[in-house]
Parts: structure tokens; sequence; C-alpha cells
């Protein structure tokens, strides 16, 4: 059990109400706690006592993004950063908000700033790391990854394990940065009692995520939720840390769950105990170390069996997560030991898709900025819709070498933030590649995006960090995935994908193979048509978008866990 520092502070500020500097350490432990409305109104009575504070001011501004208000959050910060120019923290939170306002050339100056000040920080260079993956900007790369990977080895940072999806690490390296990650989450929270036996009747099973709504999360459960409701008697609770946006998807899983509890905006304390007073059975955290997740919640046990599934591709590292759901590819027995969880294996692809998706006709190759396809291989369309950070120099130099030696082709990339695009036509340019063969999409609603999918022809993967829901997407439009299956889940999934299609010859062993292969089929469009034509008939033959026997795989599961 820990002692909740906030009630001597506020029994303190009730002696003593003008003691600035206790209600910026009160607005900071309320922020801790998921309150951002309790950490506005603190760093609020700060600022009335000491105008211009740097510590106030960065409280209030990290209410403030806490809450969306991005503008504000970015004004809070730019503020403070000029109040106490060489506080790192301070730039680090300037650079967080930034982020979020889409200024990114600016936030990537913040890290770096934060960096300067205390180079000898991992979790700073680890934020400059991210951050710079993302913007392509590949300055110091490998410096910033070294210091990162070594503070996970000796136990010195605790960094966010999502970005470490991105490095070059082993699964058990993963391991220890989510372990430390989920060290510093259990100091910081106190655990619920156990729950009362649970009642008679349906299995209540509970998801929590941020991605309820137009969002991958959202958009690869909407099918398997509607599936399960309709084959068994579980009850679905669907908890979501995000506020409605409005979406046909979020519609579809509000019509999908027995109830969907919005918790968006609430304390974890709140949230954790809307949880527990549903009586859920089985919790599902579909969100992991992503950001937006709430990790503190479930280190709260809200429920009594836990599992981690879907949208984090690792390790918890977590005491409170029981379980992972895998299949015997993502995550073969070999890789079990680096998991701190118990591993539950489907017999099918761990992730299920939206197999209700019409796709729309898609509008000319030239509206998409893409050459006419000849009879020659001209105009070949290979694809990487990956985010930016999955990007890396290893990805993009194999992508570049397959356009050098497929004349005629281009590689259709998904616009990145700031400066990203023009950098990668750099990179192409160095490497011999006219950077005008790089067609960049812009984001794009998602039935407009799956519309235009459907002009490529061949989409190349990256590592050590996949093609997730962008590769099933591309399938679902019938665009055959290649890809090089690495050592840990995130390198492995779009292998899975593949495995369970049954296009196993998609799946490469190296570098070299994965070149070869892409160039072979790009500079010879009529065995490049007749991929597409074996993807067509596995994609309704295969069990990978089978979402009624996906339904009732994940429904045995959940009984045996509940079991157990």
């Amino acid at each position: 059990m820990h002692n909740d520092p906030r009630i001597e502070l506020r029994r303190a500020l009730e002696r003593n109400p003008g003691d600035g500097f206790a209600w910026i350490l009160l607005a900071e432990h309320e922020l801790d706690r998921g309150d951002a409305a309790a950490g506005a109104m603190a760093a609020q009575r700060a600022l009335a006592l000491r105008p211009g504070h740097p510590e106030a001011l960065a409280r209030l501004g990290r209410a403030q993004w806490m809450q969306g208000q991005r503008g504000e959050a970015v004004a809070s910060l730019r503020a403070a950063a000029a109040n106490a120019p060489d506080h790192p923290g301070i730039a680090v939170w300037l650079g967080h908000a930034l982020e979020d306002a889409g200024e990114a050339e600016a936030a990537s100056q913040a890290y770096a700033r934060a960096h300067a000040l205390a180079p000898d920080e991992p979790q700073l260079a680890a934020y400059l790391l991210a951050w710079r993956r993302k913007l392509c900007d590949w300055r110091d790369l490998d410096a910033l990854a070294r210091q990162v990977r070594d503070a996970v080895n000796n136990g010195s940072a605790s960094v966010e394990p999502f970005a470490f999806l991105s490095e070059d690490a082993s699964a058990l390296e993963q391991l220890r940065c989510a372990r430390l990650r989920a060290g510093v989450v259990a100091a910081a929270v106190r655990t619920m009692p156990p729950p009362e036996a649970a009642a008679a009747g349906p299995i209540r099973v509970g998801f929590l995520s941020n991605g309820f709504g137009a969002h991958p999360t959202g958009l690869l459960t909407a099918a398997m939720f509607e599936r399960l409701k309709a084959q068994t008697d579980m009850e679905i609770h669907l908890f979501a840390l995000n506020d409605d946006d409005g979406s046909p998807i979020r519609q579809r899983l509000q019509a999908a769950a027995h109830t969907l509890h919005d918790v968006s905006m609430r304390a974890h304390a709140q949230v954790a105990t809307a949880i527990r007073a549903a009586g859920i059975d089985v919790l599902f955290d579909l969100r992991g170390w992503g950001g937006g997740g709430a990790p503190e919640v479930l280190a709260m046990r809200p429920a009594p069996v836990q599992v981690n599934w879907l949208a984090y591709p690792g390790t918890s590292g977590a005491p409170w997560i029981d379980h992972v759901l895998a299949d015997r590819f993502v995550l073969p027995e070999t890789m079990a030991h680096a998991f701190s969880e118990n591993v539950v294996w489907l017999p099918r692809c761990f992730q299920p898709s939206d197999t209700t998706r019409a796709l729309l006709p898609p509008p000319s190759r030239a509206q998409c900025g893409l050459p006419e396809r000849g009879t020659d291989g001209e105009g070949v369309v290979f694809c990487c819709f990956n985010n930016s950070y999955k990007l890396n120099p290893r990805s993009v130099t194999r992508a570049l070498a397959v356009l050098r030696d497929a004349p005629g082709s281009v590689l259709w990339l998904l616009s990145g933030p700031g400066h990203a695009d023009a950098r990668l036509g750099d990179v192409a340019r160095m490497q011999g590649v006219d950077p005008a063969r790089l067609v960049f999409m812009p984001k794009q609603p998602h039935a407009e995006y799956m519309a235009r999918l459907q002009h490529a022809d061949l989409f190349l993967d990256t590592e050590p960090y996949n093609a997730h829901t962008t590769a099933s997407d591309a399938l679902w439009a019938g665009c055959p995935v290649l890809t090089r299956p690495g050592e840990t889940f995130a390198a492995r999934v779009a292998g899975s994908l593949n495995h369970h299609l049954g296009m196993m010859d998609m799946n490469v062993a190296d570098d070299a193979a994965f070149v070869a292969r892409a160039v072979a089929l790009g500079r010879d469009p009529r065995a490049l048509d007749a991929l597409k034509d074996e993807l067509a008939l596995r994609r309704s033959e295969s069990g990978l978008f089978d979402m009624g026997g996906f339904a009732r795989d994940f429904a045995d599961a959940v009984r045996a866990m509940a079991r157990r």
C-alpha cells in the first residue's frame, strides 16, 4: 500500500494556503494520478501566488495537454521554458505539447534542447531518438540508440517501451525495458482490495482502450465484437479512454457492446472503480505501453484476470498482467521466456480484422500522383504505408535498392510529419534514386485510404517494427505483403498474417532475398497479377478473415482464462 501524499499536502495548505510551492507539489501529484482538472486548479493557485513561476506554468501546461487543450498547453510551456531556459524537464514537456499541436520540427528542437541540457540522461535521449525517427531525421541515430539500449541493459533508466520497439533490440531487452517502466508505475499506485467472488451468470469481459473510434484498434475489433455478441452470451464491456469521435466505427462498437463506458478524462482511480463496479471477470488491455493508455489503471488490479492483447506488440513486463494472447507464429514457444505473461495461443492469427468493409472504387492513378501502368513493368507501384518512425535507414535502403533494379517503378509512402518527406527525398537522391519516384499520400479518411490502396502492387515491409494494421489493410485491399520476419513480436506480425493466409513464400529469410523477390515481381507484371489473384483466392478461403471463427476461438480462450 502507498500513502497518498496529496492528503498531507492538502492539510498543510489548509494551515498555510499562501505556500506557492506546496500548490506546485500538489499539482504534480494530481497530474500523476491522472486528474488533470485538479492538477490545473492547483497550478493556477500557485501562479496566483507566484506569477510566472516556471514550475507552476509547466504543471499548468501539462494539465492543459492532458485535457487536449493543445494551443493553451504550448503557450504555458513556452512561457515556462522562457522563464527557465536551462530546465530539461520543461523542455521535454514543451516537446510533448508541440508534438500534439502538430509543430513537428519545433518539437524536435525542444527534445534536442532537453538532451543538450542533460546529455547523460537516457530518458531524454529516448525522447529525442523516437521523435527523430518520426521525422526521418537520422542525425546521431546510432549514438542515441546505443545510449538508450545501454540504459535499458544496465537498468539505469525507464524509457518508453513503445518507442523501444523501434530499436534493434532482442525480445529479452524489450522485457527488461518493460519491467523497468512497470516498476515506476507500480511504485506510484495503490492496489485495490481483491474483488468479491464472481457473480453467477455470463462471463463479463472488459476491454480498456483509447482506440474505440476511427483508430486502428477500433477498426480491427469492430467486426469481432459484433460476432462475439451474436455467437456467445458473454457480456462485453468497452471502457473508452477516448471521447466519442462520432465515427461509424464508434457507433458499431457501442451497438456490439453490452455497455460502452465513457471513462475519458477521468482520474486513474475512477477508471479502475468503474471497471470494478461492472464486475469484470477478464479485462483486456488494448493499449499496453502505447501512447494514451492507462497502465496505472491496470496496476490497481480492478479485475481478477488481466490480459495484454492486440495494440502493444510485445511483453508488458508488468506483474499486474496475467496473460498475453498471441499465435504460434508471432510468438513462438522459443520466445515465451522473454514474456512476463503466461502465453495463451489462439489457433489462428492473433489479429482480427473488419471484414465487413466494402472497398470504394479508387480515384484515378493520376489523382493519386501515380504513373500509368505499362506492359513491361513500367508504373509498378511498391508501397509502404507504415508510420514514418518505422522507416529506418535499413528498411529505406532496402526499398530503394528495389527501386534501382525495377526501372519505371515508384514507391508510395504515407506523408510524414514536419520535413520527413523531404528528408526521404534527400536519402533517395544520395542512393541514386530520383526523389520523384517517391510518391507521398497525405493522411486520408479510412475508406478513401482503402480505395487508394487498390492501386498498390506490392507492400514492402519494414523491420524491426513491421506493418500491423497496415499489413492487414493492404491484404484486404488486394495488395500482397513482402516481409522478413524477425526475432521479436513486433517484427513477426506481417509474417503471421502471411502464414495464416497460406502465403509463406512472402516471408523471406534475409534482405538479399527481400530485394530479389521484390525486383523479380516488379519486372514481371504477369507474375505480380498472378500473385494478386492468389491473394484474392486465399483471402476468401483461409481462416485469416473468418471473424465468426475468430470469435469462437477468442471466446474459448476467455473461458479458459476465467476458469484459471
